[in-house]
Parts: C-alpha cells; sequence; structure tokens
C-alpha cells in the first residue's frame, strides 16, 4: 500500500508531522496544548486561515487570539452572524443594520422600528442557547448570481446590488439553520467558539458587546459615549441628507454622473459645522482651543479651516502645534522594543508647553519653541508670541484634552474639539466599513505623497498608532465640547484611484498582506473617481490634506 504523505506543521517553537489534510484546528490543539483555546484563527504569510481549513502542504503557522486585531475581527463576525440567525428566528420580519462601534460593542438598530428590553433579552437568550449547541458555521461556494438572487429573495438588496461590483465570481457562504451570509472574511468554525457577549438595551436599538482584549473571557463594560453617538447620529442625519448609507449608493451616483453635486453637498455640509463650531467657540469667550483625535482624522486642515471662521467674526486665531512641544529624542520615554515612543504624553514637554500658556494668557511675550524633526531635537530658534484680547489660540495635538496637559489652563478659558473620522457608509446593512480602516487608506496615500513611504511601510508602523490612540486619545474623547466628524462620503472611490494598485502588489507572504488584503476587499466594492470627480474636490477640503493639492500646505 502507498504511504500515506505527510506535511510537517510548525506553531510558535514547536513542529509536528501530520497527515496531509488535517485541519488547522488539529494542529493547533496538538502544538499548542493547554493554550489551543485561545487561537481564533492563524496567519500562515501573510494569509488568515480559518481553523476548519485543511492543510495540505508544509506550513508555518501563527495563532490569531483575541489580543490580535484580526483575531478579534473574526470574533465579531461571528457574533454579528450569531446575533443575525436569532433575529431571523425570533422576529423574521425585523431586518437590522449595523452602524458604530460603542467603547467594545457594536451599535444595532432596525430598519423599521424599535429594539425594547424585552427583545434585547429574548435575542441574547436564544444567542446563548444556540451557543450551547455549538453548531457549525457551514460553508458553501456559490456563484455570485446565486447570491444575488438568494439576497433578493431575503429583501437585501442593498448586499444583491454590491455583489454585482464583486471582482471574483465565487464567494463562500456561511450557513447555520434558515441563515445563510457573507461577512467579507474570515469566521470561528463555530458557534461554541463565541463564549462572550452581552446584548445591552441602548433605545432605539441595542449595543452587541464583545470582550475586551484584556480579558477576552467576558464581555466588556458598557462604556457611554454620549457626545460620540450624537455626532454619529448626525452624520446618519447626514446620510439621509446625501441619500448615501451603503456604497452601491455612491456607485449609483458616480454611474449617474451626479457625484459632483454629492462632493458639494458633502463639503458644504462640513462648512456650517466648521461655522457653527466657531460661533460657539466665540459665544463662550473661549481664549485656548484644544483640537485631538486619532491619526489621519485631518484635524491640521480642520484647524486651519476654523481658523479662516473664527477671522470671519473678528477673532484673530494662532495655529500651535503640540509636536512643537516634543522633548529631544534622547529624552523621550522608550517602548518595549527600545525605540521612542512617541505616542506617549511624556515624550512631550508638558512643564514648558504649561509655563507658554500662562505667559500667552497673562499677555506676556513669550518665546515659543519650534521642533525639527530632522534632528529629532528642538530647534534653537524660536518665534515670538504675544495675545491681545481678540487673539484665540488653536492648539493641535492627539493629546490635546489629556489632563497632564490641560489641567494648568484655567477651564472657563478652554474649549476641547474632538475630530476623528467617523465613517457613516456601510458595504451592505450587515458590514460596516471601520473607521480605522479608513484613516489608514487616507495615511497611506498622504505618506506616499509626502514621505515616499510605502504602504508595507505605513501599514507596518499602523498597530502602534492604534496602540497610543487606544491609551491616550479614546479614553479623552468625551472630554470635549464638540465632535467634528471628518468623514467624506465620496472619499472611497477617491481613495482606491490612488491606493488601490499598490495594496495589490503587496505579496502574499509579506506580513502586510493581510491588513492590504482587507482594505481591498472593501476598496473592490467601490467604483473609482474619474478626472473630473478628483477637480470637484474644494482646496479647503479635509480630503485635500491626503490627497494633495490643499491650499494651505501644497505651493501652486
Amino acid at each position: 500500500m502507498p504511504q500515506e504523505k505527510t506535511i510537517r506543521i510548525t506553531i510558535g517553537e514547536k513542529t509536528g508531522d501530520f497527515a496531509c489534510g488535517v485541519s488547522v484546528l488539529q494542529a493547533v490543539r496538538a502544538l499548542m496544548g493547554d493554550e489551543a483555546h485561545r487561537a481564533l484563527a492563524v496567519m500562515r504569510g501573510g494569509v488568515c486561515l480559518e481553523l476548519d481549513e485543511a492543510l495540505t502542504e508544509d506550513a508555518q503557522l501563527q495563532p490569531l487570539t483575541y489580543q490580535d486585531e484580526e483575531g478579534r475581527r473574526v470574533y465579531e463576525r461571528s457574533l454579528r452572524f450569531l446575533f443575525l440567525l436569532s433575529l431571523k428566528r425570533l422576529y423574521p420580519d425585523k431586518k437590522a443594520r449595523m452602524l458604530n462601534s460603542v467603547g467594545n460593542g457594536l451599535y444595532i438598530r432596525l430598519t423599521d422600528g424599535e429594539m425594547g428590553h424585552d427583545m434585547a433579552r429574548a435575542l441574547e437568550a436564544d444567542m446563548r442557547s444556540l451557543v450551547e449547541q455549538d453548531l457549525p458555521f457551514e460553508k458553501e461556494v456559490w456563484s455570485c448570481e446565486d447570491a444575488i438572487a438568494h439576497f433578493e429573495r431575503e429583501g437585501w438588496l442593498d448586499k444583491a446590488e454590491l455583489l454585482r461590483y464583486r471582482p471574483k465570481r465565487q464567494m463562500t457562504m456561511y450557513r447555520i439553520g434558515p441563515l445563510c451570509e457573507y461577512f467579507y472574511g474570515a469566521m470561528l468554525p463555530s458557534t461554541g467558539f463565541i463564549r462572550a457577549f452581552r446584548v445591552k438595551p441602548h433605545f432605539p436599538g441595542v449595543v452587541l458587546l464583545a470582550p475586551s482584549a484584556e480579558a477576552p473571557d467576558v464581555p466588556a463594560p458598557y462604556q457611554p459615549r454620549t457626545k460620540f453617538l450624537r455626532e454619529f447620529s448626525r452624520s446618519q442625519e447626514w446620510c439621509g441628507i446625501l441619500g448615501a448609507r451603503n456604497a452601491v449608493d455612491v456607485n449609483r451616483m458616480i454611474r449617474e454622473g451626479r457625484m459632483r453635486e454629492f462632493i458639494r453637498v458633502n463639503e458644504a455640509l462640513h462648512d456650517r459645522s466648521i461655522a457653527a463650531i466657531a460661533d460657539e467657540i466665540t459665544s463662550r469667550g473661549a481664549r485656548v482651543v484644544m483640537i485631538f483625535g486619532p491619526s489621519s482624522s485631518g484635524k491640521t486642515t480642520f484647524a486651519n479651516r476654523l481658523k479662516v471662521h473664527l477671522q470671519v467674526l473678528g477673532k484673530k486665531p494662532h495655529l500651535l502645534s503640540l509636536d512643537d512641544f516634543y522633548r529631544n529624542r534622547a529624552d523621550i520615554p522608550l517602548e518595549e522594543d527600545g525605540k521612542p515612543d512617541l505616542e506617549h504624553v511624556d515624550a512631550l514637554d508638558v512643564p514648558l508647553f504649561t509655563e507658554c500658556m500662562e505667559g500667552l494668557l497673562a499677555g506676556r511675550c513669550v518665546e515659543m519653541p519650534r521642533y525639527d524633526f530632522s534632528i529629532g531635537a528642538r530647534a534653537q530658534q524660536r518665534w515670538q508670541l504675544q495675545l491681545d484680547r481678540q487673539d484665540v489660540l488653536l492648539v493641535e495635538g492627539i493629546h490635546g484634552m489629556n489632563e497632564r496637559i490641560t489641567s494648568q489652563i484655567p477651564e472657563q478659558l478652554t474649549f476641547g474639539v474632538y475630530v476623528s473620522a467617523l465613517g457613516c457608509i456601510n458595504l451592505d446593512d450587515h458590514n460596516r466599513i471601520r473607521t480605522t480602516d479608513v484613516r489608514l487608506l487616507r495615511r497611506i496615500v498622504r505618506d506616499m505623497r509626502m514621505r515616499n513611504t510605502t504602504p508595507q511601510q505605513t501599514i507596518d508602523m499602523w498597530p502602534k498608532v492604534r496602540a497610543g490612540e487606544e491609551k491616550w486619545i479614546f479614553p479623552n474623547q468625551e472630554k470635549a465640547d464638540v465632535m467634528f466628524n471628518t468623514s467624506l462620503h465620496y472619499e472611497l472611490p477617491v481613495l482606491k484611484t490612488m491606493a488601490y494598485e499598490l495594496l495589490l502588489a503587496i505579496p502574499q507572504s509579506a506580513p502586510e498582506h493581510l491588513i492590504a488584503h482587507r482594505l481591498i476587499k472593501v476598496l473592490n466594492y467601490f467604483l473609482p473617481a474619474d478626472a473630473g470627480v478628483m477637480q470637484e474636490i474644494p482646496p479647503l477640503s479635509i480630503l485635500r490634506e491626503f490627497v494633495g493639492e490643499c491650499s494651505f500646505y501644497d505651493k501652486h
């Protein structure tokens, strides 16, 4: 008899020989022992493999746990499926729309109607019973045409229309009982792997709570985000005004030649909001405006546009960057890998900032610092600033509302603005486009254009940026007096024209391929913007900070 083929699998420092066709889960259990339960999927090179996938050749695997972002995404996709399955079982006439993150949860509303406490409790109880049954997510390979017909029968017309833009004509559908769905990424093997969650009533919808990375075995406590949700709700209203909630709506505008008008209305809404913020700053008599938010949110362009609106109101605004208060590179705290931690609040010379603010608010002429990033040190040459009664300081930086920064400034003179790109365009009702992915696309495009940085390099440093945001920015967002959403509903077709081919060029063997592939899967469903659309983007647009030709920075 012919000898059975064996393959060699390595996970960490352990290697084993297995029969060809062994599942990833079997290999994980054999090589990881007591830690096997932590694995939610694995990486092979730059590709994510599901636990029930068969291995047919030698492989070196890296487990993805809940501490990994992709592991959390695998868990969340499966949790969303579980929620939709219970909704279909208990309330077959209801349809849900997945909206936005709230802490470690996902805010969900019905497309028609409201979800009360009784409904939330019933859904959670049914979901737990499905977890106890440990039902497998059955995978079926469908043609796009069959999937489109299925979603049309289900009444999910946005999803059916979206698949017409899919470049590949086959797809893997997931089924449990009456629900057959597609989630644009890897899933868990079965419902039994979804061990921790909670359905919290949050009228008129619910928050589907997952665990935190620090405590993966229990649902995370609910974190109220009142101002965040209010701003997101307003942005949803903008979606209604613009007639664009999902990717297919944007594509329809491109096909019908209505993109230019779409851009004008979107930009007008931005300008109106910035004008309202300027009015509020003036009415309060604020002297120091702290502008903060995560990377690639458009903080700098927002600050420049706010400056213009304050000038219209008779104010004399001055732009300051917290980056100019960085300590010399040798004095900046180090990360675990020994590199300077530029995200840490102690990377800033807080006492010097406090001294400058006290002097300016007292009416003295102050020698202001400049930081030279080319040498990683403070420049010897300073500049002078003195304020009169009509002057307003616009201070931009990620630590804008950190208590270490604001505690020495009189509260009655301070006004905080949280700036972030809170994307409201979904792929379809069940699959949102994450804010962090849009911000990463913005940064990839800007870094290529301004810093000669490749997409791989930008993707490689992104986890550190995200870790700094989670630690230093998001905990302070509710301290802001107002929030401004820099997201533009038309930006993904524009970013696609500049990033798509470069992302495609990242090989599967590269560790950055996983994130690049995830971004490509989003961009696949958007038509690219043509040259006429690009010309319509105003020179003061937030998007110009990333794609170029911005009046504030670029020479013409």
